[in-house]
């Protein structure tokens, strides 16, 4: 139970901290843009999550 509460609490943070990237970088957002920003940041998320347990294996 613990370490589904941290893997999702690692989603959380890698998905806020790519979609804040997004916003910064794009500068004047409108609804599309945060939709889009938000869904792209949640897929490399999970790439990032991955990429970071398989680094950790070794």
């Amino acid at each position: 139970m613990a370490r589904r509460l941290m893997a999702g609490a690692e989603l959380i943070g890698w998905w806020a901290a790519l979609t804040l990237l997004w916003i910064v970088l794009i500068g004047p957002v409108d609804t599309l843009e945060w939709v889009v920003g938000a869904a792209a940041a949640l897929v490399a998320a999970g790439a990032a999550r991955g990429a970071r347990r398989a680094a950790g294996a070794r």
